[in-house]
């Protein structure tokens, strides 16, 4: 989001990226040198690209606060991104009354996929519940890499086809499969709320949580791949390039982003920074980032890269933190996702009113239908078939909700921005991603709530059954227990409120799950077990018997005491400054209530926060 004054110079254009226009430069001043105007020109860049960064700030600051006065509202069922839009569009539309403000047309591309992307992507894998996600990692790559495949073929013939037939604007061959792979990239929040809404199986929440993170990278890597199909290659030999290409990126960048983030984990093992937190959170800073630079710099896929660094990281490497880092790493990387993210939604609302825009109607009622006719053709048939070796079956209404929720997000509109096409086609396709991405978050997005509230709808009489068959219904504490339940069965599609969420379920999750397969049980002595006593398969098996204890280091039972007793001194420090504020000094009937609740906050943090020491 690169907002300037007229006074922009051409070297400010050159240094902030290229835009849809070619700049001239600026002529030397009479009677100067150029060593003059250099100057003149590095001092004007600076002051501009200081307001530009200020222009930034503001707008990310303005977000923040309105995303927490949805939170304040509990506006749950308003995306977060919807309102970020709305922010941005206001302040585009703002600045084109002024009409005193030159506006650069995009994201530089070295800014976007250097600094915005990489911290979206990561994070996305470093805050994956590990649970399930290799236990069902078959399942998760036939969804991500054939499904987003499927999606893309699906969506990239079908505007092709109706561009041939003279129907809506004609597309060649290369862009219309470009687009389709752009198009392809979805938002997961949706999805995951009304998963949570619903009570899916877990297994089935990580199965489409897996799918959505991997289908980012997947889909960024397919689009630059069919980027490089030249136009006179044709037939089966380009077909054929394109998939050998395909599968040479993904594999060679995901093998450098594993492979970084195995060596982080030897080193933070056998290298004992657990008593200099800011050490420890250089070395994750910079093993995080190091395979994107690389893997870009072999001309391979940082995306895909940076996104198994982070899975494997969060496997193996969190697992040699200090718990203080963990807690510090974890929110670090969310925060600077979160930022990014807000970002390019905000820059989305201001493409609005800002930029010029080439509307095909024909072309979007198309597009749409030919995402919705994609999403199907992802889901049913997958799902049909991995029903034959699945344990836990995918029920049609579970695929019903799936393929409603493809809502299209900040990915699919970046990657359109930066869709590298001749001018006016480019332009048809950026207005053409923006209108289907408004349409997925406001239609498809606000109808997720009904859709939820019309599959789980308790007849009356079964509520009235409960009620009176509760035998402390009409006690005060059940009624603020089940006050409680229904907070937690709350749908919110905030992804700030999702994700703090997440970092307690992923403690509980390594305190219980993978300690529960790491141990005993019944069955065959020295035989890992999952829960119910069932042996384990596959990878888990391997990943438990051989990989976890290579890579991660065993705490002794002093690391381990004193681990828990500085989260304890730190969890009472934390409760007495709440219990000691002055806010419950009111008189607020509801002051026992919110007594109880930060009780219950105090012994779940200290009961979590050590277990993951453990």
């Amino acid at each position: 989001m690169v907002m300037s004054t007229p006074s922009v110079s051409a070297a400010n254009q050159s240094l902030l990226g290229n835009g849809s226009g070619v700049v001239s430069p600026s002529p030397i001043p009479p009677g100067g040198s150029a060593t003059t105007a250099s100057v003149n020109s590095a001092s004007e860049m600076e002051h501009t690209v200081s307001m530009t960064l200020f222009f930034v700030l503001a707008v990310l600051g303005l977000c923040i606060l309105v995303i927490h006065l949805l939170i304040k509202l509990k506006l749950t069922y308003l995306p977060e991104s919807i309102a970020v839009v709305f922010v941005g569009a206001l302040i585009g539309l703002l600045l084109q009354l002024i009409g005193n403000w030159r506006k650069e047309e995009a994201f530089p591309p070295m800014i976007f996929f250097l600094v915005i992307l990489p911290p979206i992507i990561f994070e996305s894998g470093y805050n994956l519940h590990k649970g399930n996600f290799f236990h069902n990692i078959g399942s998760i790559l036939l969804f991500a890499i054939l499904g987003t495949v499927i999606s893309a073929a699906v969506i990239g013939a079908g505007v092709y086809l109706v561009g041939v037939a003279g129907i809506t604007y004609q597309l060649t061959l290369v862009e219309s499969f470009a687009f389709g792979s752009l198009i392809s990239a979805v938002d997961p929040v949706a999805t995951l709320a009304i998963f949570q809404a619903i009570k899916v199986d877990p297994i089935l929440y990580m199965l489409v949580f897996g799918e959505s993170i991997l289908n980012d990278a997947v889909s960024i890597v397919l689009m630059t791949t069919v980027i490089q199909v030249k136009p006179e290659d044709g037939g089966l030999h380009a077909l054929g390039l394109a998939v050998l290409n395909f599968f040479k990126t993904f594999l060679c960048s995901a093998g450098i982003g594993t492979v970084f983030a195995l060596a982080s984990a030897l080193l933070l093992k056998w290298v004992d920074l657990r008593k200099t937190p800011s050490l420890e959170v250089g070395i994750m800073l910079i093993f995080s980032y190091a395979p994107y630079c690389l893997a870009e710099g072999l001309h391979m896929s940082g995306i895909m890269a940076i996104l198994f660094a982070g899975i494997v990281m969060s496997h193996y490497t969190h697992r040699n933190l200090s718990p203080v880092t963990q807690i510090t790493v974890q929110h670090t990387f969310r925060t600077m996702a979160f930022l990014a993210e807000t970002l390019v939604f905000a820059y989305l609302g201001l493409a609005i009113f800002s930029f010029s825009h080439l509307l095909q109607p024909s072309l979007v009622i198309w597009c749409i239908a030919l995402c919705l006719l994609g999403r199907a053709f992802n889901i049913f048939p997958l799902s049909f078939c991995l029903n034959y070796f699945r344990q836990h079956k995918i029920t049609l209404k579970n695929q019903l909700i799936m393929w409603f929720s493809g809502l299209r997000g900040a990915i699919a509109f970046a990657l359109a921005i930066h869709l590298d096409v001749r001018g006016e086609t480019r332009q048809i396709l950026v207005t053409t991603t923006l209108v289907i991405v408004l349409f997925t978050i406001l239609v498809l997005g606000g109808s997720t709530m009904p859709l939820m509230k019309c599959l789980e709808r308790r007849p009356a009489w079964m509520q009235t059954y409960y009620y009176y068959n509760d035998p402390a219904a009409g006690s005060s504490r059940s009624r603020r227990r089940r006050r409680r339940a229904r907070e937690k069965q709350e749908v919110t599609l905030s992804k700030t409120q999702m994700g703090a969420a997440m970092d307690s379920e992923q403690y509980s999750e390594f305190a219980e799950s993978e300690v529960e397969l790491s141990g005993g049980g019944p069955g065959v002595p020295g035989v890992p077990v999952g829960p119910g006593g069932h042996k384990l398969q596959g990878f888990i098996r391997l990943d438990l018997r051989y990989l976890m204890p290579f890579f991660t280091r065993t705490f002794t039972h002093k690391e381990v005491t004193e681990g828990r007793r500085m989260m304890t001194t730190l969890t009472d420090k934390w409760y007495q400054e709440v219990r000691s504020t002055p806010a419950g000094e009111g008189g607020d009937p509801d002051d026992e209530e919110d007594d109880e609740d930060i009780d219950e906050e105090a012994s779940h943090a200290e009961t979590s926060l050590t277990a993951a020491q453990q």
